[in-house]
């Protein structure tokens, strides 16, 4: 909560406090200037066992209207706590924990991340996390933007560590980084908090940090914490697995 409540208001501000809260848990970020801005995407890389990556990534910039805590300071701050809390446990994929620039300018950020991959890092890319709009209700995640083997994975997770998830589609609110590598064939996922009562809190002067509730952001935190820990062994690229997270509102 400290880490969610220190976001700057400026997205250029939030940039170097990403930067500094990767530094702070044992990480030298780098930053890849995304070309035609003046903003960059804040990478930290946790090594595996092998050179196959799962990205996790969430966006730090924000609309102009609103404190934008819940879009999307919220997934960006969590990168750091998660690189922190899997950083002593052995794994095979290497993480890759990336702070996305430009996200509601229509996804530049991502889209110039997916752009600068060599064909031999998008065959290496298991799965892309996307960490989207935390803290609003207990975890959900886009049922119908991500694959079926990651929802069926996080699912197995949710089920043994006995913490909620339900699948709510966001069409209807917007898009995601997650869709920059679905252009080009990653499988994904998207996890947020958001429901049909909630949408109204994005883009708006209610996205402050009084719209979070702190045992749901925790939650989420411990769920996706528990599915990056277990990812090696729950999670097959399977087009065929079938998706066992139950669809609400």
């Amino acid at each position: 909560m400290q880490r969610l409540e220190s976001a700057p208001d400026k997205n250029q501000n939030r940039q170097q406090a990403l930067a500094d809260l990767f530094q702070s848990v044992g990480c030298k970020p780098t930053l890849q200037p995304v070309k035609h801005t003046k903003a960059a995407n804040v990478i930290c890389v946790l090594p595996g066992q092998t050179d196959e990556v799962v990205i996790v990534g969430g966006h730090f910039d924000h609309v102009s209207r609103g404190n934008g805590i819940v879009d999307d300071w919220s997934g960006a701050a969590l990168l750091p706590s998660l690189y922190e809390s899997l950083k002593n446990i052995d794994h095979r994929y290497t993480l890759v924990f990336v702070g996305f620039a430009e996200e509601e300018m229509g996804l530049v950020g991502s889209n110039f991340y997916v752009h600068e991959m060599t064909k031999e890092d998008r065959v290496k890319t298991a799965a892309m996390v996307n960490i989207e709009c935390l803290g609003l209700t207990p975890t959900k995640v886009w049922l119908s933007h991500s694959d079926r083997p990651l929802l069926e994975a996080l699912a197995r997770v949710a089920a043994g560590m006995k913490l909620e998830v339900q699948g709510v589609n966001v069409e209807r609110v917007g898009t995601a980084d997650s869709e920059s590598f679905a252009a080009v064939k990653i499988p994904r996922i998207t996890i947020h908090s958001i429901t049909q009562e909630t949408f109204h809190v994005l883009h708006s002067t209610d996205d402050s940090i009084k719209a979070v509730h702190p045992d749901q952001y925790y939650e989420s935190y411990r769920l996706i914490a528990g599915f990056l820990s277990a990812i090696d062994t729950v999670y097959q690229r399977n087009p065929a697995a079938k998706t066992t997270v139950s669809a609400g509102k």
